[in-house]
């Protein structure tokens, strides 16, 4: 990405899209808040200095990590990514220390109290911080990022400034500075109004516009029109209508979560996933739906199928890695079928089949009608179009070992949003393991040692199909099985 401030075609900075301005307003409510946090293991505690400088020279090449959004005084214009003239590196980067004995948990602990804290709009939305004090002489790295920002998918690009191929590569030549903009709210009404009255006409044609060119207004003729926007209304309902029964287990909200992670040998997820004809991505499902059945059963509510929304990355090579570019597509879920092979292929079926669905974009067709909505309508409608009671992302990042600032990363774990949903689960696959993060709303999941259980249950009986592989505490040494089970835990 330059580090030369991209303009559209009046001159101005570039303007969030439709979905990102309503991640962006989303901020303010911790019921909408949708940003995304990553904890990275390091297997030392990197100099200070030389960690600080990484993020210096990669805030150089990378725009969004010096730019904030500037929202107009009055609605006369949509929202600007520009570069902050007060940008203040010391503000973003953070540094504290675990207390004794610096545990994995204790690094989750803080990373949730992080998690459920809002980013200041008022500047770049993300702030990185060194954890040191763990044990064995590691560190963590915990960042936290806007949604508004960029998708999971995308933050892998823009991240990947930071790191290195070998431990102590040669120092490199500090980048340029990117060029600063002073455009003020007020200076952005001001030029809005100046193109009134088509900013505000053209505002609403937007809206318009993207709905009817996503049920295929250019068919002419007036009777294939109306077949196609049936269709397409249809295949809407399919995408984002209710697929099963939220869980009645899990059908509480509140304020307050935790997180529970595994690791896995990406070896031993690929050969499961190729023994039942599915990808990894549709063994990683599985094991999630494994371990929800395990827990439904356990608490004596057994049921068949609960909803569940996994995102679909959109983004191409020729696609910037700001912004958001992902669709969602909504399952029901298997999770009362005990055998991990035939779920497996329940939900190979209904992905593919998902994934063909005309309206598969439909979020995005929406967005603009939607973002012309005030905040308390648009609470209810991200509520609506969420319609599940869990989200699974799957995120690869880098194939081979990488290094910050000396140290090595030796595990990545992803902590995602919960936008009413009961439950997040991340899985991210980097240096050969995939990590499986599950962050759910206590007031949902009320037993966490009984949940703990449940989800390396649910992931061992999927790796059992090809061959020896268990699930690891995520504790970064080697285990030879798998977290001990309780009688109330059963296979």
């Amino acid at each position: 990405m330059s580090n030369v401030p991209e303009l559209d075609a009046a001159g101005l900075p570039e303007e969030l899209n439709a979905l990102d301005q309503i991640l962006h307003r989303g901020e303010a409510n911790p019921r909408t808040r949708s940003g995304i946090m990553t904890i990275e293991i390091l297997d030392t505690t990197p100099d200070w200095d030389r960690f600080r400088t990484c993020f210096d020279h990669a805030s150089r090449k990378v725009l969004r990590l010096r730019q904030k959004v500037v929202t107009p005084t009055l609605p006369t214009a949509a929202p600007r990514w520009v570069v902050d003239p007060d940008f203040n590196l010391d503000f973003h980067l953070r540094r504290v220390r675990v207390p004794e004995p610096g545990t994995f948990r204790q690094v989750m602990d803080i990373a949730e109290v992080a998690a459920q804290s809002p980013l200041d709009i008022s500047r770049p939305l993300w702030t990185a911080t060194l954890i040191e004090g763990m044990e064995n002489g590691r560190a963590a790295l915990m960042v936290h990022l806007s949604h508004a920002v960029t998708d999971g998918v995308g933050s892998v690009e823009m991240f990947a400034n930071l790191y290195d191929l070998e431990r102590n590569p040669p120092a490199q030549q500090a980048p340029p500075l990117p060029i600063p903009s002073d455009l003020s709210p007020n200076d952005l009404m001001r030029r809005g109004f100046n193109r009134l009255p088509g900013t505000v006409v053209g505002g609403v044609r937007d809206a318009l516009f993207g709905a009817a060119q996503a049920v295929g207004h250019v068919v002419r003729d007036p009777v294939s029109r109306l077949g196609s926007v049936v269709e397409y209304a249809m295949s809407g309902a399919r995408v984002m209508g209710p697929v099963a029964e939220p869980s009645p287990l899990l059908r509480r909200r509140s304020l307050s979560s935790r997180s529970e992670a595994i690791d896995i040998e990406f070896g031993d997820l690929h050969r499961a996933a190729k023994a039942a004809g599915g990808s990894i991505n549709d063994a990683y499902l599985a094991g999630v739906c494994g371990a929800l059945r395990l827990y439904h059963r356990a608490k004596g509510v057994p049921i068949d199928a609960l909803p569940m929304a996994v995102p679909v990355n959109l983004r191409s090579e020729a696609d910037p890695a700001g912004g958001n570019r992902f669709v969602g597509v909504n399952l029901a879920a298997p999770i009362g079928l005990a055998d991990p092979e035939v779920r497996i292929k329940d939900i190979r079926s209904q992905m593919t089949r998902k994934r063909d669905e005309r309206a598969l974009d439909m979020v995005g067709a929406i967005a603009p009608m939607v973002g012309l909505l005030p905040d308390t309508m648009l609470e209810i409608i991200a509520g609506s179009i969420v319609n599940s009671d869990v989200q699974a992302s799957n995120v690869p990042v880098y194939a081979g070992d990488t290094f910050i600032a000396g140290a090595k990363v030796l595990r990545q774990y992803g902590i995602g949003p919960l936008p009413g949903v009961a439950m997040m689960v991340v899985l991210i696959s980097r240096s050969g393991f995939c990590t499986i993060t599950a962050r759910y709303d206590r007031a949902s999941i009320t037993d966490p040692d009984l949940f703990a259980q449940c989800l390396a249950a649910g992931f061992d009986e999927v790796l059992a199909l090809g061959g020896d592989g268990r699930v690891q505490p995520a504790t970064f040494v080697a285990q030879s099985q798998s977290l001990p089970l309780n009688g109330s835990v059963s296979r």
